[in-house]
């Protein structure tokens, strides 16, 4: 028996000034949000069945003071785009198919890395490399946290493909503004500048 095809899939990504009218437009939410942060008044009144909130801040590797991404972070992500294709639509929606938000403080970084996590469990047959293309048309300046993305690409069991995706997306942001790269080792990600290769 062939397994069922996934539905389509609608993805929106922003930050969270960028919250406000987006959530009518959409059947499931994944808001990752620095610890501590006020719950976004413009998600109050969204389906909490239909929602996921995950608290981490936006780092890369264990550092005091800060709370990075875990396995277990990425593990409750993946199981919640599993789920995405529980949803029925109520009868004479406009919106037949699941259509997920992501959205972190910025829309750059956290929530890019599980869009293209969801999106790669999702379609396991499509190439990386086009997931994040998709991606990079929704949020040009896309920076995804390569933590996260490592976790994601062990629990997918990918080898290595997303990783060596992303890479190529941090070598094509650095390529256009190689400002970036000082930017990013100043705030402790030295790790995924030398991943696109700019480093010795």
């Amino acid at each position: 028996m062939s397994e069922v095809e996934p539905r389509p899939i609608g993805v929106t990504i922003c930050g969270l000034d960028e919250l406000g009218g987006r959530a009518g437009d959409v059947t499931h939410i994944l808001s990752i949000l620095d610890p501590g942060t006020a719950e976004p008044e413009a998600l109050r009144g969204f389906d909490l069945g239909r929602r996921l909130k995950l608290h981490f801040h936006d780092v890369i590797d264990p550092t005091p003071g800060w709370v990075a991404p875990e396995m277990w972070d990425v593990e409750l992500l993946l199981a919640f785009g599993r789920d995405l294709d529980a949803f029925e639509p109520a009868a004479g929606a406009g919106e037949p198919h699941p259509h997920l938000l992501v959205h972190c403080h910025a829309g750059l970084s956290r929530s890019t890395a599980a869009a293209i996590l969801i999106l790669a469990q999702r379609e396991p047959t499509q190439p990386v490399r086009d997931i994040v293309g998709r991606i990079i048309r929704l949020r040009p300046r896309a920076w995804p946290n390569l933590r996260i993305i490592e976790f994601g690409d062990r629990l997918l069991g990918r080898d290595g493909e997303i990783v060596a995706a992303v890479h190529a997306l941090y070598q094509l942001a650095l390529s256009r503004d190689p400002w970036l790269a000082e930017a990013m080792i100043e705030s402790g990600r030295e790790r995924e500048v030398r991943a696109a290769g700019m480093l010795p």
